[in-house]
């Protein structure tokens, strides 16, 4: 990760929260569709080695995504992220939680409310996502499955993305 975009990861356990604050080398409206936009999803919405694919998305507000991380030797760990409510470029607020390939979510993981929020600063964005859970348990359960590790690959990943559609 380049040393001058902030990355900050904050676990608050009381509040059973984790809060992820990244900034990015692009303007808004071009991270906003990194986002948003399934075939850019599918670019970078997972740690490496993994790729993401897109069964299928609807963003708006009731609409879901439902996609996969797929590991190196092609097995598939499929999600399911459905949309509350969206103000465009400037934030959306979601239930993210594991799923089969079906898009029927796994009782038996962590689900959570994911609130993220695009601002501009200077030429670059910043991105705040504010991740609630339901219990300190399930909070702890994705810290303990490598929450912060997979979220700085994957944003590096962003990053490397944005690199190619800002020339």
């Amino acid at each position: 990760m380049r040393p001058d975009l902030q990355f900050d990861f904050v676990a608050d356990k009381a509040k059973n929260t984790i809060t992820v604050t990244r900034e990015f080398d692009a303007e808004r409206q071009m991270v906003w569709d990194c986002y948003t936009k399934s075939e850019l999803l599918d670019r970078w919405f997972a740690p490496k080695p993994f790729t993401t694919k897109t069964k299928s998305m609807d963003f708006s507000e009731g609409g879901h995504w439902h996609y996969a991380m797929v590991d190196p030797d092609g097995n598939e760990y499929w999600c399911r992220m459905d949309y509350k409510t969206i103000s465009a470029i400037d934030g959306y607020t979601a239930y993210d939680g594991f799923s089969d390939e079906t898009g029927a979510i796994n009782p038996d993981l962590p689900r959570a409310t994911w609130d993220t929020r695009f601002k501009d600063k200077a030429e670059r964005t910043v991105v705040e996502t504010l991740v609630q859970y339901g219990s300190l348990q399930d909070l702890e359960t994705v810290i303990g499955m490598g929450m912060e590790e997979g979220l700085k690959s994957t944003l590096e990943r962003l990053d490397e993305l944005l690199e190619v559609l800002n020339k």
